[in-house]
C-alpha cells in the first residue's frame, strides 16, 4: 500500500506522518540482509531468520529473495500468516505442547507448507507420532530457558522417540544461544557462539552414535551470528534481531548505530519553561518497557536519535519522559509540536506494539526520507 503525498508522487515526508509512528529505513534493512547473507555463505550455513522480530509479510519475502532457505516464527498465528502468503518451510520455534499439535496439523494440511515444530518433551514427542509435522529437538546450550539438557540420559530417550519416526520428521537438534546478548562484545559474543557449536555437534555426534539420524543442526541468536568464527558442524543459523537491530545491539557491540533499520517518530507535546526535560507521544505501548542492558551501560528506555547527550529516562503508557543533564541543555530546542526519532532497546518488541510499518527512503539526507509505502505487522497471537 503505497503513501500518498498532496503533489501526487506518491510518496511523502516523513516529518508530515502522525505520529507515534513506526519507521523502517528501508536502505538501512536491505544493507543488514546483504550483510547476514553474505556472512552465513562465508560460514557454510543457510539462514532461516526468526521473523518474530518483524511479523511482516514483505520482510519475510525480502529475507527469501536474499537466499534463506526459509523462515522462523514464534507463534501459531505467525505461522498461518506467512504460510497463506506462500512461504513453504517454517519453523515455529516455541516448545510445542500435546494441544497445540491439531491447529499445526491444520496449517501444514491447508496450506501445504513444510511446517517443522519443536520440542523438548518425551510425552509431546510420543503425542506427535502419526502428525506428519517435521520436528526439532530442542536443546539447551547455557541460556537455561527451554531445551533438553544434552549430557542427560532424558536428552537421549526424547531423541530415541523422535528417532523413530513413527508418523513424523525427525529434523535434527536446534538451539538458540540467547545467552548471547548478555554478552559486552564481539569476542565475548564469538565465545557464547563457539561453545553453542562445540555443544550441538558433540550432540549430534552422541545421536549418530547411538544410530539416530540427525539431518541438520540449527543454531540461532543475532550477537552469537554476527561474531561466529566457525560454524563447521552446523547446517543452519535463524538470527532475527539483525534486520532491525536496536540500542541494545548497539551497546553490546553487535552493530554499529547506522546499522538500525526502526524507529519510533514522536511528537513534543510537552517542554516548560526552564525543565531539564520534555515529554513526547510515545510510551511504553511504542517503545515497551524493555529496560536495555543495564550490564553495558546506564540503564534508559531508549535514546533520541541525533542526540546523545538525551536520555529517554521513563515511560508510562502513552507518555515518553526524555531528559537532559541541565535545563540549559534545552534551551531552544524541542518546542511543543517538533518531532524526533527514537531508537528502541528491543525493536522485536517495539514492532510488535504497531499496526503498520512507515517504509522510508532516502535515510540519511539530512534526516528528511520519504515514506514511499506501509506494510503491515502480523501482531495476532
Amino acid at each position: 500500500m503505497t503513501e500518498e503525498g498532496e503533489s501526487g508522487t506518491g510518496k511523502v515526508n516523513v516529518r508530515d506522518i502522525e505520529t507515534p509512528a513506526l519507521l523502517l529505513h528501508l536502505d538501512v534493512v536491505e544493507r543488514n540482509l546483504t550483510h547476514m547473507a553474505a556472512r552465513a555463505q562465508h560460514l557454510g550455513v543457510q539462514l532461516r531468520p526468526h521473523a518474530k522480530t518483524h511479523k511482516c509479510v514483505e520482510l519475510g519475502q525480502l529475507q527469501l529473495e536474499h537466499g534463506a532457505r526459509g523462515l522462523t516464527v514464534s507463534t501459531l498465528v505467525e505461522a498461518e500468516v506467512f504460510a497463506r502468503a506462500g512461504v513453504t518451510d517454517l519453523t515455529w520455534a516455541f516448545p510445542i505442547d500435546p494441544g497445540h499439535v491439531a491447529h499445526a496439523r491444520r496449517i501444514a494440511q491447508e496450506t501445504g507448507t513444510t511446517l517443522r515444530v519443536v520440542v523438548d518433551d518425551l510425552g509431546t514427542a510420543e503425542a506427535l507420532a502419526g502428525s506428519g509435522l517435521h520436528v526439532w529437538l530442542k536443546v539447551d546450550c547455557g541460556y537455561h530457558r527451554a531445551g533438553v539438557d544434552p549430557a542427560s540420559p532424558y536428552a537421549l530417550a526424547v531423541a530415541r522417540e523422535l528417532g523413530r519416526e513413527r508418523g513424523l520428521a525427525f529434523d535434527g537438534i536446534l538451539s538458540h544461544s540467547g545467552h548471547s546478548y548478555r554478552t559486552k562484545n564481539k569476542p565475548e559474543a564469538a565465545a557464547v557462539a563457539e561453545s553453542e557449536r562445540g555443544i550441538m555437534v558433540a550432540f549430534a555426534g552422541r545421536l549418530r552414535q547411538e544410530g539416530i539420524a540427525v539431518r541438520d543442526v540449527s543454531v540461532g541468536s543475532t550477537p552469537a551470528m554476527a561474531a561466529a568464527a566457525d560454524l563447521t558442524g552446523v547446517t543452519e543459523a535463524r538470527p532475527g534481531n539483525y534486520v532491525f537491530y536496536d540500542r541494545t545491539m548497539v551497546l553490546i557491540g553487535c552493530c554499529e548505530p547506522a546499522d538500525v533499520g526502526v524507529t519510533v517518530l514522536a511528537t513534543v507535546v510537552s517542554h516548560q519553561p526552564g525543565a531539564s526535560h520534555f515529554v513526547v507521544d510515545a510510551g511504553a505501548l511504542e517503545l515497551s518497557k524493555d529496560p536495555g542492558p543495564a550490564h553495558v551501560g546506564p540503564q534508559a528506555m531508549g535514546a533520541v536519535l541525533g542526540a546523545p547527550e538525551l536520555t529517554v529516562a521513563t515511560l508510562s503508557q502513552e507518555h515518553g519522559l526524555i531528559r537532559a543533564a541541565a535545563a540549559a541543555a534545552l534551551d531552544g530546542r524541542f518546542k511543543v509540536g517538533d518531532k524526533i526519532e527514537l531508537i528502541p532497546n528491543h525493536s522485536c518488541l517495539t514492532a510488535a506494539h504497531f499496526d503498520a510499518y512507515h517504509v522510508i527512503e532516502g535515510t540519511g539526507d539530512g534526516g528528511e526520507g520519504r515514506v514511499v509505502d506501509r506494510w503491515k505487522v502480523e501482531r495476532g497471537r
